[in-house]
């Protein structure tokens, strides 16, 4: 359960993280880089693929200047994972609230633009 964001910070299980995260089955993967900065490819998110996940919730940034791939979408749609992508903030909220429901979520975050 994400505890707090803010603009540059989100915190989980009380640790503070300031960086970009993944979080795949309840495990947090600090330090998300992507290879092309704000555009989320498929082999950004391959360790969530390899997890048993049924959504995927992908916050934007606070603006939401990240997207994802319309090949990254299509690929989601062929596996039949429900992608969710929103600014951070809804992000965090939809997050928790799929979790709270037993839901099989993973997500990334992206914590500034």
């Amino acid at each position: 359960m994400i505890e707090q964001y803010s603009f540059g910070k989100i915190v989980i299980k009380g640790r503070i993280y300031t960086n970009d995260i993944k979080i795949i089955c309840g495990r947090v993967v600090s330090d998300w880089w992507r290879k092309n900065g704000h555009r989320v490819e498929i082999y950004d998110i391959a360790d969530i693929l390899k997890e048993n996940t049924d959504i995927f919730v992908l916050g934007k940034g606070k603006p939401g200047l990240m997207k994802s791939t319309d090949s990254l979408r299509k690929f989601l749609q062929k596996k039949e994972i429900e992608l969710i992508e929103v600014s951070t903030p809804k992000a965090v909220d939809t997050f928790n609230k799929l979790l709270k429901e037993g839901k099989s979520v993973s997500a990334g975050f992206h914590l500034t633009c």
